[in-house]
């Protein structure tokens, strides 16, 4: 959905008026292009919500059942939209509940600006009704923090607020607003913020940091591209594309990177880390130059540091100085923004192919194909495979939906076998590892782009952890389609306690309620598969739908998710069972 341009220009341009603190915030708000936005009420963000009621045309309010479901919600919407997200919250347990969406946000580079009340400033410290040090709870899982006491500040604050959330490499912005600034009066002008003393979001490209690069790249027989999010943040998939073809490079992904290149592009060799493809992550340690784009070395993706890449001429494209040689050491830094880095990389690269060195990939496909993945997409068992399901989605959507996918074997199946044809298509909870995100997650991404079909993926564990956003999608009337992969355990607990506990199931079997019959008095169409004749036309069904949707699929109850890296171990030491 696009800013409402004539609202936001109309608050931009007037002169300074008379209003109150929370009328400021709500103009801010509109100033800087918010349509939607996601919160919860209470207490000490009410003079807010009336001010909301009142622009109700200009900005549309999404109750969530909960809070953590707001701050998922606007973690979509900014995924899919490029856009800052906003969640709004009151004080105590409202502002606390908005913590794991934010600390999931700052792990993830995701734009966010959360607005929560707080009690009057006089009471700050008193251990008032509902009163919390969000500032303080808040300020180790947010790019910046503030709190508002006097209302002459919240135009400035907010404008700030934006730009540091969606500047150089995003990340979530906390704003805590007393209530007394709230019902405080100022002369309210808007001026958007350009720039903060001292705070550099893009570092300036070092052209001969781009040619030691470029002759790396130019006189390796081994290279290998491995990119992340970064790629999508700066919206460098043309330049990455380009790059990848002229210099003949095959490329790999992180799971946050997922989608930047099309699935189908043939030196796609497919995603690295725990559950990633044998050949990447075989092959990472035979490399002679490793490209990492706009990724910060996760450890998912590592494994052993003592192991990763040593043979390799390490070259790192970041934005952000502190994730460079913080956990693999970089022979070529280059920092800067990915579209910009890239394009000035492009004229130095020779025109190239590396033909025999990517058999070497396709050689390791071949191996994976037929231990791992002939056995999850085209199965033989009597049982319903987690992959069987995501390739009958791909056919159905065309490769063009979203997918969102909530933590743990679903997530990894989700990645490895969706099919992308259009870039911010893989909308996860990669470095916190969140249960819960998805469903939420899926609303804000549909109301954000609501041409896209969106699929949510998401297992009978995480699927209950916010389960109760059925109700706003209800009311909200959000056609986003929800598939739930039940094999009646925590999956992926369970499969390390199979394979590394002995198969002691320690609190990890699920008895779960009738999920259909929920759906249903959500007023949600819903349907459940048992059997592999069934999925065809149960998938065909939910996808055509207008409506939202949502499809049970009883699934394997011990299937086990491969390849994978044993904690600890080197990539060298993928098991493919």
């Amino acid at each position: 959905m696009e800013p409402k341009t004539t609202t936001k220009a109309k608050y931009l341009e007037q002169p300074s008026e008379r209003i109150t603190g929370c009328e400021a915030i709500v103009r801010s708000l509109i100033a800087e292009g918010v349509d939607i936005l996601y919160g919860y009420p209470g207490g000490a963000i009410m003079p807010v919500y009336d001010e909301l009621f009142k622009y109700r045309n200009e900005i549309h309010h999404v109750l969530t059942r909960h809070e953590q479901g707001a701050a998922h919600a606007a973690q979509g919407f900014a995924r899919i939209s490029g856009r800052v997200g906003v969640a709004m919250a009151t004080s105590g347990p409202g502002a606390t509940n908005l913590i794991t969406g934010i600390a999931d946000a700052q792990i993830d580079s995701t734009p966010l600006v959360c607005i929560t009340g707080q009690v009057p400033s006089h009471l700050l410290g008193s251990d008032a009704f509902q009163e919390t040090d969000i500032v303080g709870i808040s300020t180790p899982v947010t790019k910046w923090n503030h709190q508002i006491t006097k209302a002459s500040e919240i135009p400035e604050v907010l404008a700030k607020a934006f730009y540091i959330a969606k500047s150089g490499r995003p990340g979530p912005v906390l704003i805590d607003v007393t209530k007394d600034a709230q019902f405080g009066e100022l002369d309210f002008k808007y001026e958007k913020c350009t720039g903060v003393r001292s705070y550099i979001p893009v570092p300036k490209i070092n052209s001969e940091s781009v040619k030691a690069a470029a002759a790396l790249i130019n006189a390796a027989k081994k290279p290998m591209i491995v990119w992340g999010q970064g790629v999508i943040l700066g919206e460098a998939e043309a330049e990455l594309k380009a790059v990848i073809e002229k210099a003949g490079i095959p490329a790999a992904w992180t799971i946050m990177g997922a989608s930047a290149l099309p699935t189908s592009h043939p030196l796609n060799i497919g995603m690295v880390g725990m559950h990633g493809n044998y050949a990447p992550n075989k092959l990472t340690n035979e490399c002679d130059v490793l490209i990492a784009i706009g990724m910060r070395f996760d450890d998912r993706v590592t494994g052993s540091l003592n192991t990763y890449a040593k043979q390799a001429k390490v070259i790192h494209f970041e934005i952000d100085p502190a994730e460079v040689n913080k956990n693999v050491h970089a022979d070529v830094a280059v920092l800067g923004d990915s579209k910009d880095s890239l394009a000035q990389l492009l004229p130095l690269l020779n025109e190239n192919s590396h033909d025999s060195w990517l058999q070497e990939f396709k050689d390791l496909y071949a191996i994976e194909f037929e231990k791992v993945i002939k056995n999850d997409i085209h199965p033989t068992k009597e049982g319903l495979t987690m992959g069987e399901v995501l390739k009958e989605i791909n056919i159905q959507s065309e490769g063009n939906a979203a997918i969102v996918s909530d933590v743990g074997q679903h997530q990894m199946i989700a990645c490895r076998y969706s099919e992308f044809n259009k870039t911010k298509s893989n909308i996860t909870s990669g470095g916190l590892g969140t249960m819960g995100f998805a469903l939420p997650a899926a609303m804000g991404a549909k109301m954000a782009a609501p041409e896209r079909e969106v699929v949510a993926i998401i297992g009978d564990g995480g699927y209950q952890m916010n389960i109760q956003e059925l109700g706003t999608i209800f009311q909200q009337k959000i056609p986003v389609k929800i598939v739930v992969l039940n094999n009646e355990f925590l999956g992926m607990v369970r499969q390390w306690q199979q394979l590394f506990f002995d198969k002691r199931y320690a609190s990890t079997e699920m008895t779960n309620p009738d999920f259909v019959t929920i759906a249903k008095g959500y007023y949600i169409e819903a349907k459940r598969v048992t059997k592999r004749e069934e999925l065809a036309d149960a998938v065909k069904e939910m996808i055509a739908s207008k409506d939202s949707y949502f499809l049970e699929v009883c699934v394997e109850k011990e299937d086990n998710v491969f390849p994978m890296i044993p904690s600890g171990a080197s990539v060298s030491d993928i098991r493919l069972s």
